[in-house]
């Protein structure tokens, strides 16, 4: 069976989708850009629709968070080494700390995942020595619910509107290679073949 435009959307969807849902996934933790160059690690929390919405977790105090506000350009980069896949986009990213998404996404989220939102100094700020800005007395051992409430306050969603895809293969043939692109979440994808 050949591959179509519209297979390898499809996979796409499918396979960060399933990288969400699985940590063991390589495509569980992209690589996230934004518009200063600045490129991190970010693990991928949820997937909806057609990648209509990308959802990462983040520290308010995170200088991104600032850069990108209530809308700013955003870029991912997915690769999976076993597949040879490698997924990049491009969209519309927005922060959230408040409201029903944010919400909903603090209360799903385990007392060892809001352990980092308790740091004493946010992302990127200064310590005196190396080390972690966690409280001492939670250095080593994962705090309980009641401990992490403190964390909220720190807590945000980084929401990304995915705008264009590109998929791409490489294999000993040449590969395959193709991009996607939309207005916003509810335009129909318009594909095209690429050379790889």
């Amino acid at each position: 069976m050949g591959l179509t435009l519209e297979s390898l959307l499809e996979d796409a969807v499918v396979r960060l989708s399933a990288a969400a849902r699985n940590r063991r996934s390589a495509m569980h933790t992209p690589v996230v850009g934004t518009a200063d160059g600045d490129l991190r690690i970010m693990v991928l929390r949820e997937v909806a629709g057609d990648l209509a919405t990308l959802r990462f977790h983040t520290d308010l105090r995170s200088p991104k968070c600032v850069l990108i506000g209530s809308g700013a350009p955003v870029s991912i980069l997915a690769y999976d080494p076993e597949t040879r896949i490698q997924l990049r986009m491009r969209g519309e990213g927005r922060i959230e700390s408040e409201g029903p998404v944010a919400n909903a996404a603090w209360e799903r989220a385990t007392a060892s995942s809001r352990r980092c939102y308790l740091a004493e100094t946010g992302p990127g700020g200064a310590l005196p020595a190396a080390g972690s800005a966690i409280p001492a007395a939670l250095l080593h051992r994962s705090p309980t619910i009641a401990e992490t409430v403190a964390g909220r306050a720190h807590f945000a969603v980084l929401l990304i509107e995915v705008r264009s895809l590109d998929w791409l293969q490489l294999t000993h043939e040449g590969g395959a290679r193709a991009r996607y692109t939309r207005d916003d979440a509810s335009a129909p994808w318009q594909g095209t073949w690429l050379a790889p």
